[in-house]
């Protein structure tokens, strides 16, 4: 079964994602900050990381620069999961080196294949 890791400094946020993802059978990794990130990628390798752009000390799009630039991390996937829908965000998040986007609030519904979709992809 995939890994996935959950950034989200919003503990609502962070729950109902993980909660979802680990329901439909994934291994979780939930973290608050880029910092535990970075910390937790030190031993949890995930096949994908799903973060939102608005993180306390480095943001979302920091660390995925961050994340795409070191060799180690360079190949797992980094999507977007974020509350900036505003004409051009999207375009602008995929522009900084994100692999996707799905936009907030999740709907449950479609959630799980919203993932599939980035699972599946050829890195």
């Amino acid at each position: 079964m995939s890994s996935i890791m959950v950034i989200d400094d919003n503990d609502s946020n962070l729950k109902l994602t993980g909660d979802l993802l680990e329901y439909e059978g994934f291994r979780v990794a939930r973290c608050e900050d880029a910092a535990a990130a970075l910390e937790t990628l030190q031993e949890f390798r995930p096949d994908l990381i799903l973060m939102d752009l608005a993180l306390p000390g480095m943001s979302g799009l920091q660390l995925t620069r961050k994340l795409k630039a070191d060799e180690k991390t360079h190949a797992i996937t980094i999507v977007a999961l974020t509350a900036s829908v505003m004409k051009g965000d999207k375009e602008k998040t995929l522009n900084s080196g994100f692999d996707g986007y799905i936009p907030k609030p999740i709907d449950t519904r479609t959630f799980k294949e919203q993932v599939m979709h980035y699972l599946n992809k050829d890195g």
